[in-house]
């Protein structure tokens, strides 16, 4: 697999002109790979690449695969910046999830990777029906304490031929509810505010200095390579991605054949997805970018699906771009979905 990894870099380099900031080990489990492999394929990327001289790499972990070992191996490779899939603190939200981990490793993965790493993201779901407001605060809280300096918190959402969606049917759990989820969200902001965290995005929160740029570059249409099984990329107009199979990936590459499919954006895709990104985050959505590449019509289209949202004070216009308010940001995809553009 690190050998078809390798040689789609090579095969690919062709696709990105654009300096790289960021590289992302992450799907799967990354956390397999030793500090040698890491450091191979950053050495690969630094060769057929141009890479900035100190790009942001993370590597995506769960507490139950940080071992002291493990996270002093990840502290000597190139790796800068950790995102550890945390969830909870509390070992009965980690059972209603069916994690692998339970709150001590979450608790003492987090007490060693904060001897080694400055840059640390973790995760946090929110919206367990069991779960109350002094308990998701009380999360909150230890994750304040650790020094994290980056949370991305989403909600509980049941996906279909899980676990969990296999309890919840068969009436052993209980199911989300909305209204307590819609209450952990704005706990969430309200306590991330308060030590001083920026919401940059519907679900991150970072202190000034330590935004992912990776996840910042999904957010503003930058073109990024995806590579390995599954993995996604987007050049500006194409979206495409690897086939799933490992075994026909590795067969692929070995055969010097690029196993992916690829789609063309229409004008109204591609303006959709800005509009879905942009108004999650703070920067907004560039109606300038807009004109430039669709032309004026697209705009005025967009301002018209916009023009409830605007008289009601849910969104506002400011120096081009438009923004969706902080209080409303529970309802961004529905009013997403109101903007979009249908055929211009």
């Amino acid at each position: 697999m690190l050998e078809a990894i390798a040689k789609e870099l090579v095969l690919r380099k062709s696709e990105i002109s654009n300096q790289v900031t960021t590289i992302y080990f992450g799907g799967g489990t990354p956390s397999l790979l030793s500090e040698e492999e890491i450091n191979r394929i950053v050495e690969l990327l630094d060769e057929h690449y141009d890479l900035v001289d100190d790009p942001e790499i993370t590597l995506e972990a769960n507490p139950d695969d940080l071992t002291h070992e493990k996270i002093a191996a990840l502290a000597h490779s190139r790796v800068n910046r950790l995102s550890i899939g945390v969830q909870s603190f509390f070992d009965q939200d980690l059972r209603y999830m069916n994690r692998a981990h339970n709150a001590d490793e979450a608790r003492r993965s987090m007490e060693q990777a904060i001897k080694h790493f400055s840059n640390i993201s973790i995760d946090l779901i929110y919206g367990l029906p069991h779960l109350s407001e002094e308990s998701w605060k009380r999360n909150l809280a230890y994750a304040f304490e650790l020094g994290v300096q980056h949370i991305s918190s989403y909600a509980l959402t049941v996906e279909p031929k899980t676990a969990l969606d296999h309890f919840i049917k068969s009436g052993k759990y209980q199911a989300p509810v909305d209204a307590l989820t819609e209450k952990h969200f704005k706990i969430l902001q309200e306590e991330t505010k308060k030590q001083g965290y920026v919401q940059y995005e519907i679900s991150n929160f970072g202190r000034e200095g330590f935004f992912s740029k990776h996840n910042t570059s999904y957010w503003k249409g930058v073109n990024y390579l995806g590579i390995g099984p599954s993995a996604h990329s987007y050049d500006g107009l194409h979206r495409s991605w690897n086939i799933a199979n490992n075994a026909k990936y590795i067969s692929a590459i070995q055969n010097n054949l690029l196993p992916l499919e690829k789609e063309l954006l229409s004008p109204e895709d591609s303006t959709n997805e800005a509009i879905m990104t942009g108004l999650r985050t703070i920067w907004g959505v560039s109606l300038e970018k807009i004109v430039n590449r669709h032309g004026e019509k697209f705009k005025e289209e967009i301002l018209f699906q916009a023009e409830k949202y605007l008289e009601k004070g849910i969104l506002y216009k400011e120096q081009e771009h438009l923004f969706l308010r902080p209080e409303s940001y529970f309802l961004a995809d529905g009013i997403s979905a109101d903007l979009f553009l249908l055929k211009v």
